[in-house]
């Protein structure tokens, strides 16, 4: 990956986090990794545990953010989230997942959409 890749990718996540944040949820964790992958954000949404995968574009070439997590990705996610939860003491009431797609304009602020449990 490009250095420039990752200094979107990096500011997706930034601008995730805000949005999350304002929306009244709190980051409990930010690119947890195990031998399975990575998460890139894992916020309690009240009693809601949210694991949440950020995508982030410049423009829609290649489709909406949120296309480009498929059967595979949201597998890994799920499989993830099982070591995240055996690896923490945390139990919440209910899981979810999540995808914040973020797309960066030219020029502007970014426009970032939530998609609540998205799969």
């Amino acid at each position: 990956m490009t250095r420039a890749r990752q200094a979107v990718g990096a500011y997706g996540e930034r601008c995730a986090v805000r949005h999350l944040v304002d929306a009244g949820m709190t980051v409990v964790a930010r690119n947890w990794r195990s031998d399975l992958g990575e998460i890139d954000i894992v916020a309690r949404d009240g009693e809601i545990l949210a694991f949440c995968e950020v995508k982030t574009r410049r423009g829609t070439t290649f489709g909406a953010p949120a296309e480009a997590v498929g059967r595979s990705k949201a597998r890994r996610l799920r499989r993830l989230a099982a070591r995240w939860l055996e690896l923490h003491e945390t139990r919440p009431r209910e899981v979810r997942f999540d995808v914040v797609e973020v797309f960066v304009p030219p020029s502007g602020a970014a426009r970032v959409e939530h998609i609540r449990a998205a799969f």
